[in-house]
């Protein structure tokens, strides 16, 4: 564990006299401890010493994203003062998923990526003229792109901290930062789909309605997806639309993007698109989105699993991510 580094991500982030939740989470016993402190006592000597002592001890590190109102004493969304910067957590496939974000066209370059754990991050982008409301709709829009945990999304965010050890681990997981960028991002920066992630969240694009039977929740997505695109749905709008929809699942996104592009392969070869074309078609769908090293194989494994699927009987009862779940998306 390191104070240096923790001072440094500290010093970037916020202003000595801005105030700031601290947060300390064990797990055995499940113990919760915040306070709320002004950053230039958060790094002084004295107080990095209680926290070292504290991660040592078997507690998690955190801190808000964003500054809190002078005299606050929670860390409540009313109590946030101002957006200082935009997340994402990545839970899975986390190297492919930072890959994508750090040569995208459509997001700028992240200020910090937080390695918390093994193959997980935390992707940071310091922010100015963002209002609450643009931040949430950010956010939601950047988890759905980027395959990153869609409940990560609340104004009162907490970050892992630097420097200290995240203890859910045996042995524990020094928890390190690497600073990619200095520049300070507006709104105009980021050229997400926003207005077609809202139209997803308000279910308009389009309705999902499921026909009665015994068919699981995923078998019915599945005979959706299908009827949406043998109609002419668009895959980008109905992607969002579904992934959305499915906020139960532990990476929506992922789940989504598999299942349209499965039922789209499928509805190709049918329709007499070779597979070469099928495998190209997919790659320029997802070029965006997903790092160009994966890109490749996963839309040949797609195509050439959606070739086995016709050669099935009742293949409208099967469902992509029961034949490969550990794909990659």
């Amino acid at each position: 564990m390191s104070t240096t580094i923790t001072q440094e991500f500290l010093t970037r982030c916020f202003a000595p006299e801005e105030t700031v939740a601290v947060l300390l989470r064990k797990d055995n016993p499940a113990i919760t401890t915040q306070r709320v402190v002004r950053v230039e006592q958060m790094v002084s000597s004295r107080y990095l010493a209680w926290l070292r002592y504290e991660n040592h001890t078997g507690a998690n590190v955190y801190v808000g994203a964003n500054p809190l109102r002078p005299g606050s004493r929670k860390r409540i969304k009313e109590c946030v003062a101002e957006v200082r910067h935009l997340y994402i957590d990545i839970d899975l496939d986390g190297a492919n998923r930072i890959a994508a974000l750090k040569t995208s066209d459509v997001v700028p370059v992240p200020t910090i990526i937080l390695s918390t754990s093994p193959d997980k991050y935390q992707a940071l982008w310091r922010v100015e003229r963002f209002d609450f409301d643009q931040q949430e709709t950010t956010l939601k829009s950047l988890a759905l792109t980027y395959g990153g945990d869609s409940a990560c999304t609340d104004r009162n965010r907490v970050l892992r901290v630097p420097g200290f050890r995240n203890c859910k681990y045996n042995p524990a997981h020094p928890v390190t930062a690497e600073y990619l960028s200095a520049i300070i991002y507006r709104p105009d920066d980021f050229r997400l789909e926003v207005s077609v992630l809202e139209s997803a969240l308000q279910s308009s694009e389009p309705a999902r309605t499921y026909p009665s039977g015994k068919s699981s929740h995923s078998e019915q997505d599945w005979m959706w997806v299908v009827q949406q695109l043998s109609q002419g749905a668009d895959a980008g709008k109905l992607t969002l639309a579904l992934a959305s929809a499915r906020s139960d699942k532990s990476n929506p996104l992922y789940y989504a993007q598999r299942t349209i592009d499965m039922a789209s392969a499928r509805l190709a070869l049918l329709n007499g698109m070779a597979i070469d074309e099928v495998i190209a078609m997919l790659e320029r769908r997802r070029s965006a989105e997903i790092a160009p090293s994966l890109c490749s194989s996963r839309a040949r494994e797609i195509a050439m699993t959606a070739r086995r699927m016709i050669s099935r009987k009742n293949v409208t009862s099967f469902h992509p991510l029961k034949e490969n779940h550990n794909a990659t998306a």
